[in-house]
């Protein structure tokens, strides 16, 4: 298990303020590198609280058309794993935010494992989500190094054993998949939500975080009911790839995200 980090102590501090984790997830390297560092300074200001950070990747099966799009857009523009690390020493000359890496398999193994986890840490990230990575086939030569949090992944189809294995393995928080298929904006919330939170917070003590489809300030406040955080991201990527080339695009995407964060993290009032 990861030792307290920054993911534990923004839950931390949170929970004391009666507040929940407002989570946005951006591809690293759309539309470059340097607009990435831009966007996690303004993301932040705008109340994010973690920022997830995807690498790049040829086939991200997990996302849905945006996300996808976004991937192919960083790679267009020369984004590496070694440059979404470097952008993340850069965030941290001025930025404390804890920053969780969101990524698949193969760019990690092409790396070599402790290598990546190695460097990863030294750059400052918090938390590794491999998402087609399962639990069980998750050796000791993989495991993370240091105080680096594995986050898990839990879907509304896995049983309640299985989430009880699950939540052993993990760090940081429970990234709940809110729906069944790939990342995208959703007209509602899961019905069975406030069900699927219940039973993970019967295996785990950790927070749990919701995600896939939240989209708008409604829906995060609904979800800040029920969860200890609340995931914004193809809504996100969206509007990124609306202001690319508009001067000022970082701000217009953090003034997006404001109105979000704030029904996130006080809605639940």
């Amino acid at each position: 298990m990861a030792g307290h980090n920054r993911i534990d102590c923004k839950f931390a501090a949170l929970r004391s303020q009666g507040s929940k984790a407002f989570i946005a997830y951006i591809c690293a390297g759309d539309p470059s590198l340097d607009a990435t560092r831009a966007l996690a300074l303004s993301l932040e200001r705008a109340g994010v609280d973690i920022l997830e950070l995807g690498i790049p990747f040829s086939d991200p099966v997990a996302d849905g058309i945006v996300n996808q799009l976004a991937s192919q857009r960083a790679l267009d523009a020369g984004a590496t794993p070694h440059g979404v690390l470097d952008c993340v020493r850069q965030i941290r000359r001025d930025s404390q935010i804890p920053i969780v890496l969101y990524t698949y398999l193969n760019p990690l193994m092409a790396l070599g494992f402790q290598a990546f986890h190695r460097d990863a840490e030294a750059a400052g990230v918090d938390g590794l989500l491999i998402l087609d990575l399962p639990p069980d086939e998750d050796a000791a030569e993989l495991a993370p190094v240091g105080g680096t949090c594995r986050i898990r992944l839990i879907a509304p189809t896995t049983p309640e054993d299985r989430i009880a294995s699950i939540a052993a393995r993990a760090d940081g928080f429970i990234y709940y998949v809110s729906r069944e298929g790939v990342t995208g904006e959703q007209s509602s919330v899961a019905d069975s939500l406030a069900d699927r939170v219940a039973a993970i917070r019967r295996a785990t003590t950790l927070p749990v975080a919701v995600g896939f489809g939240v989209s708008t300030p409604d829906q995060a406040r609904q979800v800040a009911h029920l969860a200890d955080g609340v995931v914004v991201g193809s809504a996100i990527v969206k509007r990124i790839a609306q202001f690319t080339g508009q001067p000022g695009m970082a701000e217009m995407v953090a003034d997006f995200v404001r109105p979000l964060a704030s029904a996130a993290k006080f809605g639940n009032r």
